[in-house]
């Protein structure tokens, strides 16, 4: 990359997701500057050949691009609108990426402020999990204005290879509201069918090797059913994050009238993995619900 296609990037929030995104934007060649609660994300991006900062003021100071990526409204209400926050601090012209998955409406409140402010905005929340983080792989589903769009693709193909500008400010996030919700819903038939078969004796790395090759088949089947077969719940997407997420969806369904059947179900059972001790785990986790809903024990 040149030095005039290179950018100094502020990424605040390396969690699961941001940690292996920063990196790979220090890996395209950009100056990443990182900022995060606690320090130890911020000295592994050092590491990675990144900077940090102790301060979301000195991490944004001279951006030419914030990108946020923080766990739900109110963090990101907090970091990019409160008091020293990114929108105290920025520069005007700057371009300003939430890739958290937020309410569309959050969204759009983010822009209008930004907007008063002389900053650019994009909403541009991302599928994929953490695997899909660290191999660059996320599918990126970015709302705003074209121009920005186009300004920020380069980025987003150094974290992506499914970037699609998907309409207005907001409609990142109600693409990604979406996403979630045919996630969850393929999780918790996958976990219903891998109770099924268990319950009836058959081979289930067998079984599921056969669904997987035909209708049946889905990207969720493939990434799940190791999590599914040994019980590793390893964390790649928390249910406590999830079950945030169906809350969007079903709060933005009740918003514009659409009625979710299967949604509404999926958004319980994820409640009650959470409920019972499970947010931690990984979504796949849903799993462990079937089992107790069975009469098994789940551990």
């Amino acid at each position: 990359m040149s030095a005039d296609q290179s950018r100094t990037i502020a990424f605040l929030g390396l969690g699961i997701m941001g940690s292996p995104m920063a990196a790979n934007l220090v890996r395209a060649g950009h100056t990443v500057v990182g900022y995060n609660r606690s320090r130890p994300p911020v000295d592994r991006l050092i590491e990675a050949g990144g900077r940090g900062a102790d301060s979301i003021a000195a991490a944004v100071a001279d951006a030419d691009v914030v990108i946020t990526m923080l766990p739900a409204d109110r963090q990101v209400t907090e970091v990019v609108l409160g008091e020293g926050g990114v929108l105290a601090h920025v520069r005007p012209g700057t371009l300003l990426i939430d890739m958290s998955s937020v309410g569309p409406q959050t969204a759009v409140a983010i822009a209008e402020a930004g907007r008063a402010k002389g900053v650019r905005v994009l909403d541009a929340p991302v599928s994929g999990g953490e695997a899909g983080a660290v191999d660059a792989v996320l599918s990126i589903m970015a709302g705003g204005d074209a121009d920005d769009f186009a300004a920020a693709e380069p980025l987003f193909r150094a974290l992506g290879t499914t970037v699609v500008h998907v309409g207005p400010h907001g409609a990142g996030q109600t693409v990604k509201a979406a996403n979630q919700l045919i996630v969850a819903v393929n999780i918790q038939a996958l976990a219903e069918a891998v109770v099924f078969l268990e319950k009836a004796g058959a081979d289930l790395p067998a079984a599921l090797e056969v669904l997987g090759g035909g209708l049946a088949g889905s990207t969720v089947l493939t990434r799940k059913k190791d999590a599914m077969l040994n019980r590793d719940f390893k964390p790649g997407f928390r249910i406590d994050l999830h079950h945030k997420d169906m809350g969007i969806v079903t709060e933005a369904a009740r918003a514009n009238g659409t009625v979710l059947p299967l949604g509404s179900l999926a958004a319980q059972l994820m409640a009650s993995a959470r409920a019972n001790g499970d947010g931690t785990l990984d979504h796949s986790a849903l799993l462990r619900g079937v089992e107790r809903l069975s009469g098994r024990t789940t551990d």
